[in-house]
């Protein structure tokens, strides 16, 4: 374990903070869960227990094992219980205020100074959220992929102010603390996966929108033509469709590249809370639970 960070905290225990707190506790962290109150720290405790029981029932992880995580995790409404970590990690909603306010408020509770501060943001600049902060030096993002407990790639991404000590901090606790596999970034919009990514998921939803190919015959081509295991409206539903349009809002404002532009489809699904699997439709529909 990493001599620096054994202590973790997680703001957020939505889809991505939930998969990372299963991950750190799974590690053998103490790991707290920070949510907005008590009600959904109690929906957060349920997200991760019943992932720990899908992993059991799919031969991933002994119920012992599964047992031994959740007892290793706290869920709190109160970012205070984060005053004694080694590192946060911050996986509230990709919207840069939000984020913000979370790294201001962690800057003054958290009373470790060479405690880790990373964001979890998949396209927002890591920058910003460190200049919230008196010390962003030791702030680093640290992107996960969704489903968390199965996806093995963290992208660590430096700002312009943060440390070579902190980069390797959090590149040895994604490492070797977490088992996963580290790509770095520059502090650019979308990093590497997401810059690459999301241009192809939008061309996807252009192609919908104009009625050229249905949203069946789009993840079908891609998935028996290209070889792809999912196709590219099935893995923007998986995303969250208003997670894939954060992204690409940020994107465009980064570069201004007309193939970052969300199209107007995508912000008519938004707007209408069709978001993909976590609402049950999306360009596809899906069962709830």
């Amino acid at each position: 374990m990493s001599p620096d960070i054994r202590r973790v905290g997680v703001v957020g225990g939505g889809q991505m903070g939930a998969g990372i707190a299963e991950v750190c506790a799974r590690a053998g962290l103490d790991t707290v869960v920070c949510e907005v109150d008590a009600v959904a720290a109690r929906a957060a405790r349920d997200r991760v227990a019943a992932s720990l029981d899908r992993a059991v029932r799919r031969g991933r992880l002994t119920e012992a094992a599964a047992g031994d995580a959740l007892a290793r995790l706290v869920f709190t409404g109160s970012l205070e219980a984060l005053a004694d970590r080694s590192c946060v990690i911050e996986a509230v909603v990709e919207n840069p205020d939000a984020k913000t306010e979370v790294f201001a408020a962690l800057d003054k509770i958290v009373e470790d100074p060479a405690a880790v501060l990373a964001t979890n943001t998949s396209s927002l600049p890591v920058m910003r959220v460190g200049m919230a902060t008196g010390r962003a030096d030791r702030v680093v993002g640290l992107h996960f992929f969704n489903p968390v407990p199965v996806m093995p790639l963290v992208e660590v991404v430096t700002s312009l102010h943060t440390s070579a000590a902190t980069a390797a901090a959090a590149e040895d606790f994604a490492t070797r603390v977490l088992g996963r596999t580290v790509i770095r970034s520059k502090d650019r919009a979308g990093f590497v996966v997401n810059a690459l990514l999301v241009p192809y998921l939008l061309a996807a939803i252009r192609m919908a929108e104009s009625g050229f190919a249905t949203a069946a015959d789009i993840d079908t081509g891609m998935e028996l033509g290209c070889a792809h295991p999912m196709g590219p409206l099935k893995l923007a539903d998986l995303i969250g469709l208003d997670t894939v349009a954060s992204i690409a809002e940020s994107l465009y404002d980064e570069f201004r590249e007309p193939l970052y532009a969300p199209p107007p489809l995508l912000h008519r699904m938004v707007e209408a809370g069709l978001l993909g699997r976590k609402t049950g439709r999306g360009f596809h529909p899906y069962g709830q639970g």
